[in-house]
């Protein structure tokens, strides 16, 4: 019997301008996409799925865009219902949760050794790979779950699932995205972000560019054997079956246990991830930004459109739909992804960042705020040489020459550089605020690199001020060490006064 058709059934968590909060089916998502604000989850992975989900529905219904002349009028008239709807209903026996023939992304015939407890769906509830603090399900007792809250799971999980573990199939690697910082253009209401990151394709791509829902579910015998596949497009990767999974309701209707294994392997294509920035490396070629501990915002000027294209297409794209409508240009970017260790998840996370509104002109935006993280990077390393020379010579106590190893332990536990990171952390993020069309790129240059003295000064300064006054070691030390930060503050000093007299020239007296 089918039920729980995701076209109609409210599972698609949205808040509205207002802040009032509901949950609704893909096409009132869709047809009042105007109306939303957001999509809103406390997962991150979570969010990032439901976006490409909705995407790849659009890439279909609209059989397009095709190219930035068509893009452009959607977002000029906005997206067009009559076409997503007939898309919806055409495909609707597609969309079921439960169904003996169409399960939505699932594999109906499948029949595994052990059912597993519906928490291998969720990143924040798997004790296999995401063992996370003050989480007591016990998976051997962890009862249902709604069927909303399994559908968003299911889409997660096909997009962040890493590979490793023991499998009822032939073994697969991690999804196609799985370990990469995925960027969304966030616009004035959720018709204007799904739109933002809508990036056209080729009509040949088009046409072959098939997501989940409109192919045949694979047999559990070819899945045993292993199979491999070319992704075709936008919608086929955000729609990619990393896992094989299937369903299995109790009598009230909710998730209890699922069947769980390998999916289909993904072979490299050589098509870029709309969503994803990228780097080149001297051994490995292009691979995508992923999350750091260190945060994401001193990678930031990775995010950015520059002659490379190694940016995400979709602010390439979102630069593109709003430079003659300044009004509708995304205010921010959020980033979302997870980090792992092979196998297992360290964390996922979501940061949200200002995106220059003055990417909308000629200016090198990217070699700019590239330049401010040069200058907050070549600070920190004066500040750890300073640091490192402190914790050699108190260690050393004379003539004795300390352990390497004791030396960088030492300096790894004095907390001078997380205060220093810290502090230009949110002073970025004012920054990025500042990077308008009518600001003079000089200024904020010079006011940056006031906020990088200034932290250096104030890091430094608490770091004196921690050193006992009474031991004569450490305070030879920190005279020793301050050699350092006396020379960086001279060469900031140096590009401030220049910055300055450029900005403020002397008027020549005759």
């Amino acid at each position: 019997m089918s039920r729980f058709n995701l076209i109609d059934e409210p599972w698609i968590p949205v808040r509205f301008p207002d802040g009032t909060r509901a949950e609704l089916g893909v096409k009132e998502t869709l047809l009042r996409a105007n109306d939303i604000a957001v999509i809103e989850d406390p997962s991150p992975l979570v969010v990032a799925s439901l976006h490409r989900f909705l995407l790849a529905v659009l890439y279909r219904a609209l059989e397009g865009p095709t190219d930035i002349d068509q893009a452009k009028s959607w977002f000029k008239a906005g997206l067009p219902a009559d076409k997503i709807g007939a898309y919806l209903e055409r495909w609707r026996n597609r969309f079921w949760l439960f169904d003996e023939q169409f399960p939505f992304f699932q594999i109906p015939d499948f029949e595994p050794k052990t059912w597993r407890a519906w928490t291998a769906l969720a990143a924040e509830h798997n004790a296999d790979n995401a063992k996370v603090l003050f989480d007591h399900i016990d998976i051997t007792a962890a009862g249902a779950v709604p069927p909303a809250a399994a559908a968003r799971w299911l889409l997660a999980i096909q997009t962040f699932a890493l590979g490793g573990g023991n499998s009822d199939f032939k073994y697969t690697k991690s999804a196609p995205s799985a370990t990469a910082a995925m960027v969304l253009p966030i616009g004035q209401a959720l018709e204007d972000t799904l739109l933002l990151s809508l990036v056209p394709q080729n009509r040949a791509v088009l046409e072959q560019d098939l997501p989940v829902w409109e192919r045949e579910p694979e047999s559990v015998e070819r899945l045993r054997e292993g199979i491999e596949c070319a992704i075709s497009g936008h919608a086929d990767r955000y729609t990619w079956r990393t896992r094989s999974i299937r369903l299995r309701s109790d009598e009230a209707g909710n998730v209890d246990a699922l069947a769980f294994a390998s999916g289909i392997e993904h072979t490299s294509d050589g098509l870029q991830d709309p969503m994803l920035a990228y780097r080149i490396d001297d051994k490995k070629g292009r691979l995508p930004i992923q999350f750091k501990e260190r945060g994401l915002w001193r990678d930031f000027d990775s995010l950015l459109p520059d002659d490379a294209h190694l940016a995400p297409a979709v602010i390439e794209h979102a630069a593109a739909l709003t430079r003659f409508t300044r009004e509708r240009f995304p205010q921010s970017v959020m980033v979302l992804g997870q980090a792992n260790d092979k196998a297992k998840i360290e964390y996922w996370r979501m940061e949200r960042f200002a995106l220059p509104q003055a990417l909308l002109g000629d200016r090198a935006i990217r070699t700019e705020i590239r330049q401010l993280l040069s200058d907050a990077k070549g600070t920190q390393k004066a500040l750890w040489q300073a640091c490192k020379n402190f914790a050699r010579d108190l260690l050393s106590r004379g003539e004795r020459e300390p352990d390497p190893k004791d030396v960088s332990k030492f300096v790894e536990q004095l907390p001078a550089t997380p205060s220093y990171w810290s502090r230009l952390e949110a002073a970025f993020h004012d920054t990025l605020r500042s990077y308008t069309l009518e600001h003079d790129p000089d200024v904020i240059r010079l006011d940056w690199l006031k906020t990088v003295r200034s932290a250096l000064r104030e890091v430094w300064a608490q770091h004196a001020a921690s050193v006992s006054t009474g031991d004569a070691w450490a305070i030879r030390a920190l005279v020793r060490a301050e050699g350092a930060i006396n020379k960086q503050l001279r060469v900031l000093d140096d590009e401030i006064q220049k910055y300055e007299c450029h900005l403020n020239p002397q008027e020549e007296t005759p």
